[in-house]
Formats: C-alpha cells, sequence, structure tokens
C-alpha cells in the first residue's frame, strides 16, 4: 500500500510529465505549418512581433519580461526587426528618455498570419474542448494560476540570487 506522499509524487508526476507531453506533441504539431508560413522569420521575431501587438506601449523592458530573455537580447532582436522593417520605434511628448515599439504594416501581416495559424490550431482542437465543463475548465485556470505565480517567485528569487553574484 502507497502513503498519500507517494500517490501525491506519483499524481504531480503524472501531471507534469502529462503536461511536458502535451506541450511537445502541440509544438510537433504546429511546428510544421508555422514553418511552412512563417519560414522567412526566426521564431523569436515573431514571438517579439507578437508581444508588440498584444501589448500596449511595449519598451524593452515589458519584452524582456514577456519573452524571458534579458534587456541585452531584446535590445538585439528590436534592433533587427527596426532593420528589417517589421517594427518601429517611437517616444511619448511628456517622456522622451523611454523608447517604445509599434509593429509597421509588414510587422502587422506577420502577426496577422500568425494569429491565423494559433486560430487553426484552436480550431483543430475545438472537440477536445467542448467536452470539458466549466468546473473542469475553472479547476485548470486555478491550477495555471497557482503554478505560474508559483514560478514567478521562483524566477524573481533566481534574478536575486543572480544580482547578489
Amino acid at each position: 500500500m502507497m502513503s498519500k506522499k507517494e500517490q501525491a509524487m506519483n499524481k504531480e508526476e503524472i501531471v507534469m510529465s502529462g503536461l511536458r507531453d502535451l506541450l511537445n506533441k502541440m509544438g510537433w504539431l504546429n511546428k510544421f505549418k508555422m514553418e511552412e508560413k512563417l519560414k522567412e522569420y526566426k521564431p523569436s521575431e515573431v514571438h517579439c512581433i507578437e508581444c508588440i501587438e498584444r501589448s500596449e506601449d511595449s519598451n524593452v523592458t515589458k519584452l524582456a519580461e514577456s519573452l524571458y530573455m534579458t534587456r541585452s537580447a531584446v535590445s538585439k532582436l528590436t534592433k533587427k526587426l527596426i532593420d528589417k522593417g517589421f517594427i518601429e520605434s517611437y517616444q511619448k511628448p511628456e517622456n522622451k528618455k523611454e523608447i517604445y515599439f509599434k509593429l509597421t504594416e509588414h510587422g502587422k501581416s506577420i502577426s496577422g498570419i500568425h494569429e491565423s495559424l494559433h486560430k487553426e490550431f484552436q480550431e483543430r482542437d475545438k472537440e477536445v474542448f467542448e467536452s470539458i465543463s466549466n468546473e473542469q475548465f475553472n479547476s485548470m485556470i486555478d491550477f495555471i494560476e497557482k503554478y505560474s505565480k508559483h514560478l514567478d517567485g521562483e524566477i524573481k528569487k533566481e534574478e536575486r540570487e543572480i544580482k547578489d553574484k
């Protein structure tokens, strides 16, 4: 007979293994269409464009947090995106120090392709989500929020430790 701790660990392992497996399957399935439709663009470029599209007044700090990249890496990435004509920088009249980014028409078209692919994938998987009750959704959302909050705390701890070195 297994102890409660052993049973909990097994459930935890099953959940984490299942999540990794799901993400790997989604990545594998989505990869081919993404690469076919967005073959001219690097994934980091597309993800940065997506973040700029979804967030008002994107700056290097906001993008670094959203993309889990260093500010230095985001600065290099945004410079490349500006050079390629996908984004442009701007400043607000009341704050001449801060630099923000917005999509150009070309950047908007890349974002549109990416968004339409996500809708296509959502449609593909719709039957699974239609079979889930509100209570099940709420439980999953609650778990995701709790786990995400926990990981945010761990990231902050890690960042402090790196800073202190």
